[in-house]
């Protein structure tokens, strides 16, 4: 078509490419692009591509009066000679036709009209979809970012039109997308000016989907159809577009617009719609870098710590989705850092609830502290969970590291070894905090399995899990055994064991159980006293609920499987008959249910280790002690005791002996299948294993009286070290001591060194030492030592005739240290003669 106001003669003179394109255009625009002519010029245009960019600047010029003159017809024919003329010509000179392009695509989106912007931008992806020979270097989208993100954005009052623009929008970035990240110069898309209008638009429009699946796996691609009509399903295909193309250097700037998104729009609770968001995330990037991801959520955790309890527990909700699906693949250097984030804000969540009781008080407050604390609590069980699912995602190498990095978090008593600042915390937070600690360490250690019982229980992890200041409250103590079990049970019979009960026959339960290996032996000969002890102890305190009892029930039974050779089961026979006895004499003042729970725990385990070591004696005696107390002392029987409404008795003194598991029955019956029983007739005592931690700042002890109680009576922690000064000298008549003293000889010095075939009266004499030093007070001791020494010195000064040097200065005392406090008043002498030193 000729343009209008040109004659014919003054068109005769045109240029060539200019007449070419007019005759394109037909009289009626209806009739649309003429072919034969269209034809014509691709020729053309392939034959002299120099003339590509005069062919682009009069369309261009063409396009922009008939957009403004609003003859649509004309515009439709020139984007459809451009997008042919573009698919048909590859070489250099398309570069600056590919201007000319761009500015008739953009003049496009300008208009106002719904229709011309679909159009340009259906014209922009065909141009996105051509791989250029050589990059562009000068060539921007910014234009084209701002525009497609605004109309992903439309508020069109039409739904349909809408609709349509918000999908030609998201189009519109997935082709900037593809066309900057095939180009050389993609780096520039990546930039946060960018990634802020890009991200937040995709995002919008994926939030439209009102029915979020909760996925477990990778979500499943839309289909095509779906693609081009639905924008929620065309957003999230092409932000995963986006998140599979980005590398290591620009994969924050594609991650940090999505928290501004979710933040903005209030999508942390509920969080449907962000944890939707960020499995997208996860299962789009490439495995290597999804700590970058792991990082980002912690930073933006960091960032919101003092906000509602429900957004951050949205936000470790988020967390713990994202670190699902990393812990199956590469996790990176932050498996230590969101553990310490993680439990950084359990403390802080801890501080706000006990902070919110505090300042609670009567009426409205009440209900609003209330609330809060509900609130705080699933912020804290999220907590847990994701450090649970995450530990236990982990290697063992790994786990076992996380397993002594939360221990060493744990608030103990006597030691500053915990990194966690529980200064404002009270008694109620530092107790809160022990338990959500604990309970993280039992997610942790749930499936672990180790081959030696010393790699899952180290000396460095057990010392403070069987702390006296976890054993202060009944929950406490129920996640302490929790995670001994967890940590003892390697070949899973913790779940045959549930329960406390008389077990008719222990074959049934077909426990399973290897040969105990030398590295589980010496486990035992140096920590087998330090667990009968937490065992002992756990089995007498006053709070003591039913499911106390059955925990200690399935430790008892545990050891024995896992851990027992023929000593050790001796030694837990005593600890039986110990409780047994401290049950009947109640040196503790239990309440009489606590008295009759542990006779039945006693009775339980009795009946488990006699089916399990086989002696038919032992199971004789055991059987007929059971059948009696079934029918005259149900209440001694687990099956009863713990049932609703069991009546008990109002004593135990009056009961007979048949009721008891007797000692001297069990020696017979065990030594006469070859057990060295000897050490059944020595009482069991609860031997103290661990000193006092040395500490400059120790955790303050929760309730004063009752700990001073407990350490001075059965809970000190006072280590005894190996002292061979005789202190009982108090305890034997006055005769018998000068009789020793007059017998003591070189001869009796040097057999008194040599412990050997003395085992038994050392073990007793060690007893009454420790004994002494619990209860005795520490001038009466000291005394006594000095006394001790100074008999000792001069008795041997005058048998060996030896030149004894006195303590040159008063550095040379025995310093004994207890808790912050210092003693230095027991004399320390040193003897010069061969191979002998006493102190």
């Amino acid at each position: 078509m000729q343009p209008s106001g040109v004659c014919c003669c003054c068109s005769a003179l045109r240029p060539r490419y200019k007449r070419l394109v007019d005759n394109i255009f037909p009289e009626d625009p209806k009739d649309g692009l003429v072919k034969a002519d269209m034809e014509k010029l691709t020729f053309y245009a392939v034959s002299a591509p120099e003339k590509l960019d005069r062919i682009g600047s009069y369309l261009a010029e063409r396009l922009s009066r008939d957009v403004v003159r609003h003859r649509s017809g004309y515009v439709l024919i020139a984007m459809e000679a451009l997008d042919q003329l573009l698919m048909a010509c590859h070489s250099q000179s398309i570069k600056p036709f590919v201007e000319s392009f761009l500015h008739m695509v953009a003049k496009l989106l300008e208009s106002g009209e719904p229709k011309l912007q679909v159009l340009g931008t259906n014209s922009f992806v065909k141009f996105a979809n051509i791989e250029e020979d050589t990059p562009s270097y000068h060539r921007r989208y910014d234009f084209f970012v701002s525009r497609f993100s605004a109309m992903c954005h439309s508020c069109h009052s039409d739904p349909e039109i809408r609709t349509e623009i918000r999908i030609a929008g998201i189009r519109g970035i997935q082709g900037v997308v593809r066309k900057t990240v095939n180009d050389e110069l993609r780096a520039t898309i990546w930039e946060p000016q960018h990634m802020d209008k890009i991200v937040p638009s995709l995002l919008f429009n994926m939030q439209k989907i009102e029915e979020v699946d909760s996925r477990i796996g990778p979500p499943s691609s839309p289909s095509a159809t779906d693609k081009e009509e639905n924008p929620a399903v065309l957003a999230e295909n092409c932000f995963r577009e986006l998140l599979g193309r980005a590398t290591f250097g620009n994969m924050n700037n594609a991650v940090r617009p999505v928290f501004a998104h979710l933040d903005h729009h209030k999508l942390w609770d509920p969080n449907e719609f962000a944890v939707h968001c960020f499995k997208i995330i996860m299962y789009s990037i490439q495995a290597q870098y999804s700590h970058h991801v792991i990082q980002e959520i912690l930073g933006h955790l960091d960032a919101r710590k003092k906000d509602a309890p429900r957004v951050r527990a949205g936000i470790i909700q988020v967390l713990l989705e994202a670190v699902a699906i990393a812990a199956k693949g590469s996790i990176g250097p932050t498996v230590l850092e969101v553990f310490n984030t993680l439990l950084k804000h359990l403390r802080l969540s801890v501080e706000f609830e006990a902070n919110d009781l505090q300042g609670g008080s009567v009426g409205s407050v009440n209900l609003n502290t209330s609330s809060k604390d509900n609130d705080e609590k699933i912020v804290q069980n999220a907590i847990i969970q994701t450090i649970g699912f995450f530990g236990s995602n982990l290697p063992d190498y790994q786990r076992s590291e996380i397993m002594m990095f939360i221990m060493g978090k744990v608030p103990v008593f006597g030691t500053s070894t915990h990194t966690l600042d529980i200064s404002q915390l009270g008694d109620l937070g530092t107790r809160r905090i022990q338990i959500m600690l604990l309970r993280s360490l039992l997610m942790v250690t749930s499936g672990y399995k180790a081959k030696t019982i010393v790699t899952a229980l180290p000396g460095s992890f057990l010392d403070p899990l069987l702390s006296p200041s976890l054993m202060e409250d009944y929950e406490l103590r129920q996640l302490v055994l929790e995670v001994m079990h967890n940590l003892m049970d390697r070949h899973d019979n913790r779940a045959k064991l549930r329960g406390i009960r008389i077990i008719p026959d222990v074959a049934d339960l077909k426990i399973k159980r290897e040969k105990i290996c030398r590295q589980d032996t010496s486990f035992m000969k140096k920590n087998g006293q330090q667990l009968y002890r937490h065992i002992y102890l756990g089995c007498k305190e006053e709070d003591n609920v039913q499911k106390n009892y059955e925990l200690l029930y399935t430790s008892l039974a545990l050891i024995t499987i896992e851990l027992a050779n023929e000593e050790v089961v001796i030694d837990l026979i005593r600890l039986a008959i110990a409780l047994q006895d401290s049950a009947i004499i109640n040196e503790d003042n239990l309440p009489m249910f606590h008295r009759c729970g542990i006779m039945a725990l006693v009775a339980a385990y009795l009946n488990f280790v006699s089916q399990m070591i086989a002696v038919p004696a032992f199971c004789q005696h055991v059987s007929k002690v059971i059948e009696i107390r079934t029918m005259e002392a149900p209440y001694f029987l687990p099956e009863h005791i713990f049932r609703d409404k069991c009546m008990l008795p109002k004593s135990l003194e009056k009961h007979e002996k048949d009721l008891y598991f007797l000692t001297n029955k069990i020696a017979e019956s065990l030594g006469g299948s070859g057990y060295s029983v000897e050490r059944l007739s020595v009482p069991y005592v609860p031997q103290v294993t661990a000193l006092f931690p040395s500490s400059k700042k120790p955790l303050k002890p929760r309730h004063k009286h009752k700990d001073e109680d407990r350490l001075s009576r059965r809970k000190s922690i006072v280590d005894t070290v190996s002292i061979q000064v005789d202190i009982l000298s108090n305890n034997v008549p006055s005769d018998d001591v000068v009789s020793n003293t007059e017998e003591i000889t070189f001869e009796a010095l040097k057999k008194a060194i040599d412990t050997s075939g003395m085992e038994e009266q050392e073990k007793e004499k060690r007893r009454l030492v420790i004994e002494k030093f619990q209860k005795a007070p520490f001038e009466e001791i000291a005394a006594q030592c000095e006394s001790k020494a100074n008999l000792l010195h001069d008795r041997l000064a005058q048998i060996l005739e030896l030149t004894i040097r006195p303590p040159p200065s008063p550095s040379g005392t025995l310093t004994i240290t207890s808790g912050h406090a210092q003693y230095q008043s027991v004399p320390v002498y040193e003897m010069k003669f061969p191979d002998l030193c006493v102190y």
